[in-house]
């Protein structure tokens, strides 16, 4: 019967150890860790953008004057807090799946004890009944050879050590359940703090879109204003197209003169074999910034039926940032489209890099540059606006350089 009751009571053990060991090592909630920090990383990068967006701002603002350029920042802004608050959202409910896990990993931990401990008590009564020296000895001697009364000796002791056991598997559990409750706890912390910042960026965007209705009323009634930059712009964008054009085509035809009388055509294919490896990988033509206007046709954000083409991607950046080149390559001409607006081209096998809207230079044609060369100081104007034209060709054709560049 004695026999029973402990192989029973040791199954029990094994049973809950099991259980341990699932609910620590559990697959689950591991994976739920790695989402919960990924998420949070990627909160924390948009809330650097963010800050650095107001930095561009309170540069912008200096002079006081409502611009196109700090509506564009306000929408960009908007959308940053848009994508935080959708990352604040996941997070939460990242959360809330894993209090709802822990709470139920609890409640299992609660029952499983629970029925250690009743077990536990029921030895405890048992022993307490017959636990007296009198009791082992009439137990030992009353067996019927001395081989017999060895095995219950060393069946007491084997029992002495099962009871120790089941007290340290009591009291580690009781450790473990604490923990869980307390890493609960931090959980719940987390969430409050989430939903917090959640409710702040929400105002926030509330008043972020006030001030643009605000900055866009104001802009509507300067259309004259507007549309006069419009055309001053399309006519540097004009001049700008028409110098890389002059440009590539005549290092093609240098290439192909060259390729007539002899010469080797490897340099041009590794260049560009390199050059198209690194798509969707290179650097940013700048140290920070983000993209204030996209490559193609967009309508114009204040004037109705009007609209832009680019054909490149304007970055805005800080004050006294500098261009940089994207991949190793030669410079093959360098322009100034306007007095406050230079161009550098740079060539890499097949492919074009433009950086323009430079008031410095610190290149000249015929350079070679390496990834990360410093190519020219970006130009600040009067309202404080800081903007890198960046521009991606092959051959003749145009090319999207957000496809070129690395996802932020």
């Amino acid at each position: 019967m004695i026999n029973g009751a402990v192989k029973q009571k040791k199954h029990s053990l094994v049973l809950i150890s099991v259980l341990i060991l699932s609910f620590l090592f559990s697959t689950g909630n591991g994976f739920a860790q790695s989402k919960s920090e990924k998420l949070k990383l990627k909160r924390q990068k948009l809330e650097k953008e963010i800050a650095y967006t107001n930095k561009l701002l309170k540069e912008v603002r200096k002079n006081k004057k409502n611009t196109l350029y700090e509506l564009q920042l306000l929408q960009n802004k908007i959308a940053q807090r848009n994508e935080l608050i959708a990352t604040l959202k996941k997070e939460i409910a990242n959360l809330n799946k894993q209090i709802s896990t822990k709470r139920s990993d609890i409640n299992v931990m609660d029952d499983n004890l629970e029925q250690l401990k009743k077990d536990y008590a029921k030895i405890l009564l048992f022993l307490s009944k017959h636990n007296n020296n009198l009791d082992k000895l009439v137990f030992i001697f009353s067996a019927e050879d001395l081989n017999q009364a060895y095995q219950r000796l060393r069946y007491m002791n084997e029992m002495m050590n099962y009871i120790k056991r089941q007290s340290d598997t009591i009291v580690n559990y009781e450790n473990l359940r604490k923990e869980e409750l307390q890493n609960l706890t931090k959980q719940k912390e987390e969430k409050n703090k989430l939903l917090k910042k959640e409710s702040e960026q929400l105002e926030k965007i509330e008043q972020n879109l006030k001030e643009k209705d605000r900055i866009k009323n104001i802009l509507a009634k300067k259309e004259r204003q507007l549309k006069t930059r419009i055309r001053q712009k399309q006519k540097e964008a004009s001049k700008l197209n028409k110098e890389i054009e002059r440009t590539i085509a005549k290092e093609i035809a240098a290439a192909k003169a060259k390729e007539k009388h002899g010469g080797s055509k490897t340099e041009t294919i590794t260049y560009s074999g390199n050059f198209y490896k690194e798509k969707g990988k290179l650097p940013w033509p700048v140290d920070n910034g983000f993209i204030s206007q996209h490559f193609g046709s967009h309508p114009h954000p204040v004037l109705k039926h009007v609209t832009i083409n680019n054909n490149g991607i304007d970055i805005a950046t800080s004050k006294g940032s500098v261009a940089k080149a994207v991949f190793g390559g030669k410079v093959v001409g360098v322009a100034q489209i306007s007095n406050s607006n230079n161009a550098v081209i740079v060539k890499h096998g097949n492919w074009f890099t433009v950086y323009s809207n430079l008031e410095q230079v610190y290149v000249k044609r015929g350079d070679n540059v390496n990834m990360g060369t410093p190519i020219g100081k970006i130009h600040t104007n009067i309202k404080g606006k800081t903007e890198l034209h960046f521009e991606v060709w092959y051959g003749k054709k145009k090319q999207n350089p957000e496809y070129w560049i690395k996802r932020k």
